[in-house]
């Protein structure tokens, strides 16, 4: 079940990049920074997992142990932006997660996901993509 969600987090960041790099007329968001803070929060009691890319643009997997959770960076050059999502199982019903994006020190993006009657929870965080 584990390796279920992992990779269930992993696709869903994967598409969600790949749509939101589509060729359009936007520059982004106007924020050209790229000092990132993931942060997730929550009373989710449930084994955790984050995917999310760093510094050099790859997608990286890691157990969540204890909330809050947090991983700041500064993104190279190469990197095309930033994402995150966590997922779960084992917690309990009605419990939540909540996750923000912070780019520059300001919250480009935040959701809070809700556990199922099966104690599973995913939260996948729209991508920010670095202006050009």
């Amino acid at each position: 079940m584990k390796s279920i969600l992992k990779t269930l987090a992993i696709v869903l960041t994967l598409a969600f990049t790949a749509v939101s790099c589509s060729s359009d007329d936007d520059k982004g968001s106007g924020n050209n920074s790229r000092e990132v803070k993931y942060e997730i929060t929550g009373n989710y009691t449930g084994t955790l997992s984050t995917t999310f890319f760093e510094k050099g643009g790859n997608v990286l997997n890691e157990d969540i142990t204890k909330l809050p959770w947090t991983k700041e960076f500064t993104a190279e050059a190469k990197s095309i932006g930033a994402s995150l999502s966590a997922s779960g199982y084992g917690g309990v019903a009605g419990q939540t997660l909540t996750g923000k994006m912070y780019i520059g020190g300001k919250l480009e993006n935040e959701l809070t996901a809700k556990a199922n009657n099966d104690g599973i929870i995913v939260l996948s965080l729209t991508p920010f993509v670095f202006g050009q």
